[in-house]
């Protein structure tokens, strides 16, 4: 086989002589691969540490040798007597370090929560291990309490609560041994529920039950949401195939990715897009095959990005192709992955008109099964903003890899399929609270926020890291991106962003990585790449400290000046406005047109909330709108003010009323920070 490597035998894996000490220390896997100094030449990324691109007999290959070799290496990581290994994953660099993903199970159960990864040199030598639970999998009790059927009536109770109609058990309470919370492993019943969620998309509901006292431990939702002559793209070339006389959307020339028709229904697979003159869709929504036409081409996209440039051939690496489904349903405003149908389904938004189908929807979804066929991430938690916000971040890689005039790169999500009818995009990368929901930094509590808002945070990371805080201008699209502690992030290129996350979600992350464990998994995949004395190193720390997930290397750099005030302040139920204030007495001249206002208050239903910047002189700045359908709890976000007309010296008070009935909270915290 004949491969770009600087390797005489690529996929060679010889036996591992690492020694079992080294590999359940977690101090020193982290130190694995940390260099001193530059890994290459400034700027450019370590050869040998990027991806290689494998084709899928090479990974097929790899996968059979972890296979034959999972009982010597559960042995070596000094796995229990009842413990196995199940081959999930292999992604391999170009020096030959192979990254291995691994299931565990238990006693002939399936360990949810217990996946690991192990790092080996070209040599064979184990050189680190990451799991999902640290607890020790042992002393089990496998003799069940509750009654399998009781598992099952507390998992459809649970889907019809949360309105899923045609609630039903698609799948058994099979048994497994829990370990997702990473504490003690306990015996537990999973329970798959199916019908139609609330808003018409199909329902996966994973029910986790205690087996000895009926408590519910977990649920999660396995459908993932997102948000030719084509309606997006324009004129664009499509892969088809001829068919007697005619032609399909099958797209032969990546893994046979073929492209249906749901013709308004809710199941099924549809009718494969046929037609006789390989021409499809007039660029207009009426037309049924324009919409296949878009996804069709936005899965091709998705594909060649991932093959071509992180050497990955397939949402699973094996080369084959997932499938599309178009015109779910009617006035459907929602696309979906589903890891059973290995497939992408698109709705076509409200009144039928606008198709879910553009570039960066499509590589949204597709995206979502390169997730889950490698970290895993669960979606629920921060592991599920993480999922989320992996979904954006490639979305956004694939939509400026793809250069198309029509539909230009951009930080936005979903800016063409314009869901609220207004024109704005379903969410922005470079200051993620301007969509009324999501997070623009990390807070301890996010991960009990809705994953397409605690998403936030690492979307806005990524821009930070990609083009740094600040205003700019970038494909005639204007940003203002903040950062939570005031100091500037200075970008190194979307391409090495991009890079960076996805070598950290094939061989750092695991099915629990949560913030704080995504910024130790991409800082170690930077100085893998650049080594720990290089600008991107840096950057990816800082990019992390400016969305306030952990600080910058020995407090940064003073960038500007922070007052705060940390003093609680009652906000009454639907009564008169409070403030809090803040003196600035040793500032000259007028305040900034960058004045930056950090806001932390505790408050249900913040939608209730009008919130003010009062200046010395008594000028007002609108922070915060009143909002009767913001239900969200709490407001945690950093505002930007053009105080420039406004003497800097003086009293500056934060202004809250609540102006509805029925909740209630305080001013924890606001602080203003002058450049």
């Amino acid at each position: 086989m004949t491969r770009t490597s600087p390797r005489t035998s690529p996929l060679s894996r010889r036996r591992r002589t690492g020694a079992v000490g080294a590999l359940l220390a977690t101090a020193a896997l982290l130190s694995v691969g940390l260099q001193s100094g530059p890994a290459a030449a400034a700027g450019k990324a370590d050869p040998g540490a990027l991806p290689a691109k494998l084709s899928p007999s090479e990974r097929a290959e790899l996968l059979r040798e972890a296979d034959a070799e999972k009982a010597r290496t559960a042995k070596e990581l000094g796995l229990g007597s009842k413990e196995r290994l199940v081959v999930r994953d292999v992604v391999q660099d170009r020096d030959g370090t192979t990254h291995t993903r691994y299931e565990r199970t238990y006693d002939g159960m399936p360990v949810l929560g217990g996946d690991l990864i192990v790092r080996t040199s070209e040599a064979g030598r184990t050189e680190g291990v990451t799991k999902a639970a640290k607890a020790k999998l042992s002393g089990v009790d496998t003799r069940a309490e509750v009654a399998a059927k009781s598992a099952e009536r507390q998992a459809l109770g649970i889907a019809k609560a949360d309105g899923t109609t045609e609630a039903e058990a698609e799948r058994a309470p099979r048994k497994v041994v829990w370990m997702g919370d990473g504490g003690k492993p306990v015996l537990a019943y999973e329970t798959v529920v199916g019908g139609l969620q609330k808003d018409g998309t199909p329902n996966e509901l994973h029910v986790v039950t205690d087996a000895r006292t009926g408590e519910k431990l977990f649920e999660r939702q396995a459908v993932h949401t997102g948000t030719g002559n084509t309606q997006y793209s324009g004129q664009v070339t499509l892969g088809t195939a001829q068919s007697g006389s005619g032609y399909t959307l099958s797209d032969t020339g990546r893994g046979n990715h073929r492209t249906y028709n749901l013709n308004r229904s809710t199941s099924g697979q549809g009718t494969l897009f046929s037609g006789a003159d390989d021409v499809w869709g007039d660029g207009s929504p009426s037309n049924l095959e324009t919409a296949g036409a878009d996804a069709h081409y936005g899965a091709a996209l998705t594909w060649d990005y991932y093959k071509n440039v992180h050497g990955r051939s397939g949402i699973r690496g094996d080369g084959v192709g997932a499938y599309s489904r178009v015109h779910y349903g009617s006035n459907y405003v929602n696309a979906f992955w589903q890891d059973t149908c290995f497939c992408m389904t698109y709705g076509d938004g409200s009144g039928n008109a606008k198709p879910l189908t553009s570039i960066d929807v499509a590589a949204h979804e597709m995206t979502h099964g390169v997730t889950s066929n490698t970290a895993g991430l669960v979606y629920s938690g921060e592991s599920g903003g993480l999922n989320e916000a992996t979904s954006d971040i490639f979305a956004a890689a694939v939509e400026f890899h793809a250069n198309n005039a029509q539909d230009v790169g951009d930080y936005l999500v979903g800016e063409k399929i314009d869901i609220r009818g207004d024109g704005t995009p379903l969410r922005y990368m470079d200051k993620p609270s301007r969509d009324g929901n999501s997070k623009d930094y990390w807070y301890s509590g996010i991960g009990n926020v809705d994953v397409h808002y605690s998403s936030g945070p690492a979307n806005h990371w990524f821009y930070l890291l990609s083009e740094g805080s600040g205003q700019k201008t970038v494909n005639g699209v204007s940003y203002d991106s903040p950062t939570s502690d005031g100091l500037p992030v200075t970008g190194i290129g979307r391409e090495k962003a991009a890079l960076i996350w996805f070598k950290a979600l094939t061989t750092k992350f695991n099915s629990r990585t949560d913030y704080a464990g995504a910024r130790t998994g991409t800082e170690a995949v930077a100085a893998e790449l650049y080594g720990t004395s290089s600008a991107e190193y840096k950057a990816v720390q800082d990019a992390w400290a400016g969305v306030n997930v952990g600080a910058r290397p020995g407090g940064g750099t003073p960038g500007g000046t922070v007052y705060e005030n940390t003093a609680d302040v009652a906000i009454p139920d639907n009564g008169a406005a409070v403030t809090s204030s803040i003196s600035v007495a040793d500032r000259t001249g007028n305040a900034p047109s960058g004045l930056q206002v950090g806001v932390d208050i505790e408050h249900t239903w913040r939608g209730d909330l009008v919130v003010d910047l009062v200046a010395p002189d008594g000028s007002v700045y609108n922070l915060k709108p009143f909002s009767s359908s913001d239900s969200a709890d709490d407001v945690r976000t950093t505002y930007t003010v053009d105080a420039s007309a406004e003497l800097a010296a003086g009293t500056w008070k934060l202004r809250v009323q609540d102006q509805a009935s029925q909740d209630t909270g305080y001013i924890n915290s606001w602080k203003l920070t002058f450049p």
